[in-house]
């Protein structure tokens, strides 16, 4: 019998408490860079926060959405879809985080 071995790429960091305070005290005076209007996450919202991801590394995004479960799915899909890792969602604000390869963000350890 043939065996399949997949490889899944798996670059979700795990960030350390301190880490995340860091980011949250850095993020604190950035405004949203990407809304999620009335048409929901579409694939141009999706490459947006990837653009806007790869500019800053750590971003916050608007997510309009009715009900906490839709939010909760949404914010979930777009941590998967780009690769980032959530740093904090506070109310309709998700904070996220991806490094770029230029290391503009020095974490903590």
């Amino acid at each position: 019998m043939v065996r399949f071995q997949y490889l899944v790429k798996n670059s979700a960091m795990n960030l350390t408490t301190k880490q995340k305070q860091y980011l949250k005290g850095l993020a604190h005076d950035l405004k949203p860079v990407v809304m999620l209007g009335q048409y929901g996450l579409t694939e141009g919202v999706l490459a947006e926060i990837d653009s806007a991801l790869n500019h800053h590394e750590l971003i916050k995004v608007k997510v309009a959405a009715g009900d906490r479960d839709t939010k909760k799915l949404i914010v979930e899909a777009i941590v998967r879809e780009t690769e980032g890792v959530q740093v904090q969602v506070m109310g309709n604000v998700l904070t996220l985080f991806r490094p770029s390869e230029e290391k503009k963000i020095q974490l903590p350890r």
